[in-house]
């Protein structure tokens, strides 16, 4: 071997010695955070899809989006103005419910917190004093919050109080929010628009 490629040689040793601790570092790395996965899926309960479907998320859209605009697309309720206004607007149009049922508009009365009022669309009754809802912009960011639970906290479990359910603490909100009831789609309606 000449002297040139004896220096070549040792040359690329040297060079492969360098990087070949960050290659292993990064193998390292692969193989704990695959690992760490695996620990976390092992830890996890195997749970159906319908459980997963039904965990409450948010999705964001391209656009902002507003309860009203939301509550009227899922709908097909054509109220407009503010959410507060909606019970009243509903009158002799749309049918009123006291209870929730699947599909119904929930009408927030408005307060100072929620001056304009807001409007949720009923998916699911869970039992006598809990529902989940679909709305848009609860939390002002325009977003649309999908699964989320609703609690009845009125003394004659009448649902004219609730208590909504906090993504950020992932529980009940402390604040107690009116609501008017539970407006839907009516025959009379459905019929005329025929």
């Amino acid at each position: 071997m000449t002297p040139k490629a004896t220096r070549l040689s040792a040359c690329l040793i040297s060079i492969a010695a360098l990087f070949l601790p960050a290659l292993q570092a990064s193998a390292d790395e692969a193989a704990d955070a695959q690992a760490v996965r695996t620990a976390v899926d092992a830890a996890v309960p195997d749970t159906d899809a319908d459980s997963q479907a039904t965990a409450p998320s948010v999705e964001w859209p391209l656009k902002r989006l507003y309860c009203v605009q939301y509550a009227r697309l899922r709908s097909g309720l054509a109220l407009f103005g503010d959410a507060r206004t909606w019970w009243a607007k509903a009158r002799h149009l749309y049918e009123e419910f006291a209870q929730p049922t699947v599909d119904a508009v929930m009408v927030f009365s408005g307060s100072k917190r929620i001056r304009r009022g807001h409007v949720a669309i009923v998916t699911a009754v869970i039992s006598p004093r809990e529902i989940v809802v679909d709305h848009a912009n609860w939390q002002n960011k325009g977003e649309i919050d999908h699964n989320m639970p609703v609690l009845d906290v009125s003394p004659a479990n009448d649902w004219s109080q609730v208590r909504v359910w906090d993504m950020n603490s992932a529980r009940y909100g402390a604040h107690v929010y009116r609501v008017s009831g539970f407006i839907g789609q009516s025959a009379k309606v459905a019929l005329a628009g025929s």
